[in-house]
């Protein structure tokens, strides 16, 4: 068995006496599976309670064990407001929240793998910025069966009291005598950047920028309200989990600069875009809740782009069911799609003949006819298609000329031809998200709640390799032939949006910040990226 006992100088400071000891007990309540999901340390100041969580965070198993440790993150909290802590939490358990209640929402909420399950072990929660907010996420936190929580917390401050007496906790008391560095001077405070300067806030620590937006720090004195800082603020907290993320400063720009509102300060936009001539991105607009000119068209929840009769229009589906045309252009209104779907509309799939496919929650098809007339062997197809669907409901859709994609609850994908059915089983579990793609060699690519994304021409084997693959669902997919070849165009349930080149070429991503609903690749090769909050165009920077 491994020691228990941490080296005789943490971080240059003596190990107090008792520490292995607590020690001890620490790995002990980390192999009890009946123990309480939050441990509190806690001490006077100085007694090594940080640097007891600092070797913890580095402890494993003996080299050549075959026990398979738990990641364990350090969270540092001196200095943070919720919000920081939420979206540092969220990315390193591989989820998307917008709010401290949104994070414990998604982590009851969504499957939880082997591979997202932690051990977050959280430093002095009595230095926060927001220790009381602090303490009620981190309460919720230890409801939640896929993380243990380590917390520390200075003797005589009111979250070990309040943890205490909200969760069952087992307690590790290091009120040894205070190390010999207990009266060192503290840390003086880091200099906040101005904050309504975006070259000033891309470069700083973006922790300090949030705890400063959302408590308001820095702001002069007898303000009323909080200073919006020209718009910055209201797009950083809207952009945020993306923006905290380690990145250059001019992929922070993008980001920030697809979140800016239109009625920002017009000198902002300018500023960000140059700032961004770095990224791999070009943001060729974007509209965001709020938005006036063209207006925010809402909440997406499915998108597509179309060709045929409708070339040029996008099509953005909410969560009522209603869909939107909108001019691929400048995402101004191009009126709605005449449709009578009860309930969601989960996929659209535009034909090339200007009809309109749609699938509803419960897994059913409907057909949306265009403005000229379909010949009658497609009609046939989507009858029989829809038949099949009311007795096998369908959880994902595409269509391309001749053909009709659909993938199912067990991993299965299906290509429904005028020349018969092919079928493939992509995935383990459900089938999230399919595209299918009219070229030379048509193929279709596949995305699941395992976390792959497959290439499958059908009549043939599926490539055996995944095209991409992440620890988290995919939760959109789409395809199309563009002037630089085919693209595929996939978002993962962590926030990612990848652009994949399947004939061979970098791969692009992108992080919005918002949970990402939809994602369509136009036939130009613009990549829309589609939120509850926005609906944003990127160009790869390499097109021109």
């Amino acid at each position: 068995m491994p020691s228990a006992s941490p080296p005789p100088a943490w971080d240059g400071r003596r190990a107090v006496t008792g520490t292995e000891a607590e020690a001890a007990a620490l790995l002990g309540w980390l192999t009890d599976p009946e123990a309480p999901r939050l441990c509190l340390v806690t001490g006077a100041p100085g007694s090594g309670k940080t640097a007891l969580l600092d070797w913890l965070a580095a402890h494993g198993p003996r080299a050549g064990g075959r026990r398979r440790r738990t990641p364990r993150a350090l969270v540092p909290l001196a200095g943070q407001s919720a919000l920081g802590a939420t979206w540092t939490i969220a990315d390193l358990l591989g989820v998307v929240a917008r709010s401290p209640d949104e994070l414990v929402h998604a982590l009851a909420t969504s499957e939880a793998r082997p591979s997202s399950r932690a051990v977050l072990l959280l430093t002095d929660l009595h230095a926060a910025a927001e220790p009381a907010a602090l303490t009620e996420l981190i309460g919720e936190l230890a409801g939640v069966g896929r993380v243990r929580l380590v917390v520390e917390a200075r003797t005589g401050s009111p979250a070990p009291e309040t943890l205490r007496a909200a969760r069952r906790a087992t307690v590790v008391d290091l009120d040894g005598e205070p190390a010999s560095d207990d009266h060192a001077p503290a840390e003086p405070p880091r200099p906040l950047p101005d904050l309504s300067d975006p070259l000033a806030v891309c470069a700083a620590d973006p922790l300090l920028v949030t705890t400063a937006y959302v408590t308001g720090t820095g702001e002069g004195p007898g303000e009323a309200g909080v200073d919006d800082h020209g718009g910055l603020r209201t797009a950083w907290l809207r952009a945020g989990q993306s923006l905290c993320r380690a990145q250059d400063p001019a992929e922070r720009a993008l980001v920030l600069l697809a979140a800016l509102g239109d009625g920002a300060d017009p000198r902002l936009r300018p500023a960000l875009a140059e700032l961004a001539e770095g990224a791999a991105w070009r943001l060729r607009w974007a509209r965001n809740r709020g938005d006036l000119a063209p207006a925010w068209p809402g909440p997406v929840a499915v998108l597509g782009a179309a060709g045929g009769p409708l070339e040029g229009t996008l099509l953005v589906g909410d969560r009522t069911g209603t869909v939107r045309l909108l001019h691929e252009a400048d995402a101004s209104s191009a009126g709605r799609l005449p449709h009578t779907v009860p309930g969601r509309v989960t996929a659209l799939a535009p034909a090339p003949d200007g009809t309109v496919l749609l699938l509803d929650d419960r897994g059913r098809l409907h057909s949306v006819r265009g403005t000229v007339p379909r010949a009658p062997y497609l009609e046939r197809l989507t009858e029989a298609v829809s038949k099949t669907l009311a007795r096998h409901p369908g959880t994902a859709l595409a269509a391309i000329a001749g053909s009709v994609v659909v993938g199912d609850r067990l991993g299965s994908v299906h290509a429904f031809g005028l020349t018969g059915l092919h079928q493939a089983a992509s995935h383990s579990g459900r089938v999230t998200a399919v595209a299918a793609v009219d070229s030379e060699t048509p193929f279709v690519c596949s995305g699941g709640a395992d976390g792959t994304v497959r290439f499958w021409t059908p009549g043939r084997d599926p490539r055996p390799e995944p095209l991409a693959e992440r620890r988290s669902p995919v939760v959109s997919l789409h395809a199309t032939e563009t002037p630089h070849g085919p693209l595929v165009a996939a978002a993962w349930a962590d926030g990612l949006v990848e652009l994949h080149r399947p004939e061979g070429g970098a791969t692009l991503s992108f992080r919005p910040g918002p949970p990402v609903r939809a994602v369509a690749v136009t036939g130009a090769g613009a990549l829309l990226v589609g939120t509850d909050e926005s609906l944003v165009c990127l160009v790869p920077r390499s097109h021109g």
